[in-house]
């Protein structure tokens, strides 16, 4: 059975920073492209970020510059290293798993783990 575990959220202030994991187990981690994505209050969930199995990565446009995702196989962890937080930040965020890098649907999801930024 596949599990995915978010960790590292919490309150931060504008401008602030905050790192989160993402541990794996019961997949094939190495071959799997992972991904975060968010839902904010009364919204629909939204695309993050990305990784694919070789590294390359994705991001959304209102990210880039302030986040990295990145992977360790070794630990079967993806992280979200999100920099220069905004209020509109302000989400749960959720780790996903795919075997197929190729059609957009993700096969495993995580509980998600709740960010807020203050202004």
């Amino acid at each position: 059975q596949v599990h995915l575990v978010e960790s590292g959220g919490g309150l931060v202030q504008a401008g602030g920073s905050l790192r989160l994991s993402c541990a794996a187990s019961g997949l094939t981690f190495s071959r799997s492209a992972m991904g975060w994505f968010r839902q904010a209050p009364g919204k629909e969930r939204e695309f993050v970020a990305a990784i694919s199995r070789s590294a390359n990565t994705d991001y959304a446009d209102s990210v880039k510059g302030r986040f990295t995702i990145s992977r360790d196989n070794a630990k079967n962890t993806v992280y979200l290293q999100m920099n220069s937080l905004k209020p509109e930040d302000t989400a749960v965020y959720y780790c996903a798993a795919k075997y197929n890098a190729v059609l957009p649907k993700y096969d495993y999801w995580g509980q998600g783990t709740q960010v807020t930024v203050s202004s």
